[in-house]
């Protein structure tokens, strides 16, 4: 009895009882702006400029001119009008969902990225150990989330000013509809949490033409796949309270001391396929009478991966096991799964059309902390046995016929095909971070994306369209922004530092601050909602959408070559985070994921091998900053 109300406590119960309601800033987040026509039509022409020849950007200022004169003028006041009559929401949500949605590429290697936790190489890094830690860390999240109980999400200017109690006790007081200003007079930006609901209890399921997310809010299960197979167990008691640790411990132990042979025809591969192929095959799936198994998949709390890779530390392995594996011990469709190895190395692969990194990020961290400072389960508890009767360990079975078979063998044939034509590098250097660039007076982040520009430069001796991802939470429903790396400045730049007659270094130099001021400002724009992209995304789906006639702006094969991204980039910057990275989003581009710490800057770069050189590519990035790098220190 003292176990069970130990175990029923608050202090088990929850990760955090923040006195701020998690959704209190919800109401009165401001909403993403509909930029100024002209402006978009401004920064367009901007990012098109080191990307064409002068002929060809005549012509396109041409079209942008007339488009900014007459069509888009028509478009804009449609836009203005949609977004005045969806004031809970964005311009953008509903589009950017549908775009995800729609899109038949297959998730992995195209959408969902990776993430891994930090090792600790302690007794704690222990598949079962990791796994019950990570699974009690994520419900007592999920608990505190479910009951508001969440510290809601503020990016604080000052910490000290804003990151108090003091503040949190008069926010708390404040009515919702006023509380966002509230903590703007303190300097502290709440963000937009509305996708946090999404993390548990949801999934996408395949349609023709266009998925759907499914969600189902009393799942209280969990399933956990191994070798291809999937079991079932609740994780939550009939009053919704999370099972003790000893018991959680045991139910996965179960499934671990099965010594099953690894399933001959894995059904989560089909994940794998191009998302009208998978929806047929799911629907036969249904006709052979799989659905209650599908709908356990579908309707669980969250989803647990134990693989029996031991990728150690090597980080190309790791990589490839949580980016893409062999696709047999996966459920790609899960807003996320949570994965350990036999060798205690853990992370997740996150589907990516129910939200960005915010989300995922915060949970990731929040675990990460939780499970590793405050474990629940200890080496002692390894040997701790409950009766398999107790235990409720469902295997969930699923009818399959000669064809069904057939499609599953040609899906991991294709899917094999796909993963092992995918290159894996990375870079990482010490001693070179943000405390670096402050010395030096330029953003960390502009110096790895001028890297970039001069590592592809070096290689190809031209420019090429840069998508970088930038958050726009702090939103009413925003999603991201792209920000554009590939500037005039980062041009020159390029082109004098790989000249034969060299400006001095002191030029070079002011052409780096330059660099990073530009880039600076393409940030701010790009958070504040004011990039162009999203922008002109939305009116070119206004004109289709009503039948127009497409404007030439958007039939113009530099607004193609503009959104053909061969470098796709995204920073990951968190102590808890060991890799992080996605595929190339283009079949000759390459996916950059890059972290910069105080002092220390890396980056995973993918690519397809048959249609780039990533190693090539690598070591130009590397003799690009080296080069930075030299120019800055003389």
């Amino acid at each position: 009895m003292v176990t069970q109300i130990r175990y029923h406590s608050d202090d088990y119960q929850y990760l955090q009882k923040s006195i701020v309601p998690t959704m209190h800033f919800q109401r009165s987040l401001p909403r993403l702006p509909v930029p100024d026509l002209k402006l978009t039509c401004q920064r367009y022409l901007k990012a098109q400029l080191p990307l064409l020849s002068k002929n060809d950007y005549m012509k396109t200022k041409k079209n942008v001119e007339h488009f900014e004169q007459n069509d888009g003028i028509v478009l804009q006041e449609m836009l203005k009008k949609k977004d005045s009559l969806n004031k809970n929401t964005s311009y953008i949500t509903e589009d950017w969902f549908n775009m995800y949605l729609s899109d038949r590429s297959p998730l992995p290697i195209n959408y969902n990225p990776l993430l891994v936790f930090k090792r600790s190489d302690n007794e704690y890094n222990h598949q079962l150990l990791r796994s019950t830690n990570l699974l009690i860390s994520s419900l007592r999240f999920y608990k505190s989330l479910k009951t508001n109980l969440l510290e809601p999400e503020i990016f604080h200017i000052n910490p000290k000013k804003s990151d108090t109690t003091q503040f949190r006790k008069l926010m708390k007081y404040l009515p919702e509809s006023v509380s966002w200003y509230g903590a703007y007079m303190y300097n502290a930006y709440p963000l937009d949490m509305s996708q946090y609901s999404s993390l548990f209890n949801n999934t996408r399921i395949p349609m023709i033409n266009k998925d759907i997310l499914h969600s189902c809010k009393s799942g209280k299960h969990i399933v956990v796949m191994r070798r291809g197979h999937f079991y079932k167990f609740d994780v939550l008691d009939h009053q919704g309270n999370i099972l003790e640790p000893s018991l959680l411990l045991s139910k996965l132990k179960y499934i671990l001391k099965d010594d099953i042979v690894p399933c001959e025809h894995p059904i989560g591969i089909l994940t794998t396929t191009e998302r009208n192929n998978w929806a047929n095959l799911r629907n036969n799936l249904i006709k052979l009478g799989n659905e209650e198994s599908l709908s356990s998949i579908d309707d669980s709390l969250m989803m647990i991966a134990l693989d029996d890779e031991k990728p150690n530390a090597n980080p190309i392995s790791i990589i490839k096991q949580y980016l893409h594996s062999d696709g047999t011990n996966r459920w790609f469709d899960k807003s996320f799964t949570l994965i350990v190895c036999a060798d205690g190395t853990s992370g997740l692969n996150f589907e990516h059309s129910w939200g960005d990194g915010v989300a995922v990020l915060r949970y990731f961290q929040d675990i990460s902390k939780d499970s590793t400072e405050f474990p629940r389960c200890h080496p002692e508890n390894l040997n701790q046995d409950f009766n398999s009767d107790i235990l409720d360990v469902k295997k969930l079975e699923f009818n399959l016929d000669d064809q069904m078979k057939r499609d599953i063998k040609k899906s991991m044939n294709e899917y094999k095909h796909t993963y092992e034509s995918l290159d894996i590098n990375y870079f990482e250097l010490f001693n070179v971070g943000r405390k670096m660039c402050k010395k030096y007076g330029i953003s960390a982040d502009s110096l790895m994306q001028l890297c970039f520009q001069l590592g592809y430069y070096k290689l190809h001796k031209k420019h090429v369209a840069t998508y970088e991802s930038c958050s726009t939470a702090a939103f009413k429903q925003g999603r991201t922004e792209t920000i554009r790396p590939c500037t005039k400045e980062t041009s020159d730049f390029c082109h004098a530092a790989c000249s034969s007659n060299k400006p001095s270094n002191s030029d070079l130099v002011n052409m780096i601050k330059q660099c990073s001021i530009e880039h600076g400002k393409l940030v701010k724009d790009a958070a504040m909602g004011q990039g162009f992209d999203r922008h002109l995304f939305a009116l070119l789906l206004l004109a289709k959408k009503n039948g127009l006639k497409v404007p030439d702006l958007f039939t113009d094969p530099a607004y193609s070559q503009l959104n053909h991204n061969i470098l796709s980039t995204s920073s990951l910057t968190s102590d808890y985070v060991y890799l992080g990275g996605f595929g190339p989003v283009m079949k000759n581009g390459y996916g950059i994921g890059y972290t910069i710490l105080e002092e220390y800057s890396g980056a995973i770069i993918t690519n397809y091998k048959e249609h780039s050189d990533g190693y090539e590519f690598r070591n130009s990035l590397t003799q690009g900053l080296n080069q930075i790098l030299d120019i800055l220190k003389t």
